[in-house]
């Protein structure tokens, strides 16, 4: 188990199967939000959180209960934001928590900047709240849970699922699975 810290520095030193856990600021952010941002990187406006070595978790958190900083916050599906990635990236976005695959247009911005895409795990939502310690709505208010949140964490899980070299624990899974040979090596 990895500990990792935000702002991301060490992403080109994690690899594809390293579990983590995530301590820092982290940053939510769904579709209506990356619309929103990548507008504002295409017209040259500054974002509304330092993206420099920021980590993206692409989830709407549910309501908190009464005297908790959040309900619970699972993953969304991340390949409904690789059209819009690709800009955040480019202003120095470093890891992205999310469920499923991503796209090789995606994978290879990932190389190319040095970032790392996180996958949470779909389903354990109310565990994954546990690690939530503060929660301030930071941009796009109107959009209720799919606002911009500023999200204090502390030892958030996840497994590193495609690191900055490409390699994508996705597809070593299928692998591993379809070669019985390769089940035995790891």
């Amino acid at each position: 188990m990895l500990a990792v810290t935000t702002p991301l520095q060490n992403a080109r030193e994690l690899r594809a199967g390293d579990e983590v856990r995530i301590s820092g600021v982290i940053y939510t952010a769904r579709d209506a939000a990356h619309q929103r941002l990548v507008k504002l990187v295409e017209e040259g406006k500054p974002l509304p959180f330092p993206v420099d070595g920021a980590v993206i978790y692409y989830v709407g958190p549910a309501p908190a209960k009464p005297g908790e900083p959040s309900g619970s916050a699972g993953p969304t599906t991340s390949m409904r934001m690789d059209g819009l990635t690709i800009p955040l990236l480019e202003q120095g976005l470093k890891g992205m928590i999310g469920k499923g695959p991503r796209s090789p247009e995606v994978i290879e911005a990932m190389k190319k900047h040095g970032a790392v895409y996180f996958a949470a795990v779909g389903g354990a939502a109310a565990l994954i709240a546990q690690s939530i310690k503060a929660v301030e709505v930071v941009a796009y208010p109107e959009l209720g849970a799919e606002a911009v949140h500023r999200m204090v964490v502390e030892d958030f899980p996840a497994v590193v699922a495609i690191d900055s070299e490409g390699n994508n624990l996705y597809e070593q899974g299928v692998t591993a699975y379809r070669d019985p040979s390769l089940k035995e090596a790891n």
